[in-house]
């Protein structure tokens, strides 16, 4: 009996190590046609991920508009919008899903635009702020090269 109590507690920790890789490591990806990583998800989930991105991309562009003012107060206030108080919307299914690699990314991008903001209201120089703004935009790039999104079971 004792036996098979040990047998049975080391299957329940593998059990619970292999879920904990998937959910936390590994997400639920493949190797896309293209070299990417695809990340496999529900339609409302790629929809939901693009529309961050999006997000994004609108912030950069309205923070390169800014900067061309010299608006820091501007600059910060757009970075501040999707800094990391504007993480949490994303439910624990989704999270699971995706790779570490791409969370431990999205989660330094909100950072650094907290960042970004923090030096446009401390030093105010948009020769920093752009600067500042070219390292951010490195981990999009970064992103774009590594990811893609697919919608699970159609291969697109």
């Amino acid at each position: 009996m004792k036996k098979l109590s040990l047998i049975l507690n080391i299957v329940f920790i593998a059990v619970i190590a292999v879920g904990a890789y998937k959910f936390i490591i590994a997400g639920s990806t493949e190797v896309a046609d293209d070299g990417r990583t695809a990340i496999l998800l529900e339609a409302g989930e790629r929809d939901f991920v693009l529309g961050e991105m999006r997000l994004f991309l609108e912030t950069v562009q309205g923070v390169v508009a800014a900067v061309a003012e010299n608006d820091m107060a501007k600059v910060a206030e757009l970075s501040t919008a999707v800094g990391m108080a504007s993480t949490g919307g994303e439910t624990a299914a989704l999270i699971g899903k995706l790779p570490l690699d791409f969370k431990t990314l999205g989660l330094a991008t909100h950072a650094l635009f907290d960042d970004l903001a923090t030096e446009a209201t401390d030093i105010g120089d948009p020769t920093v702020v752009t600067a500042s703004l070219g390292v951010l935009m490195e981990n999009c790039t970064s992103c774009h090269a590594g990811y893609r999104f697919d919608v699970a079971g159609t291969g697109k």
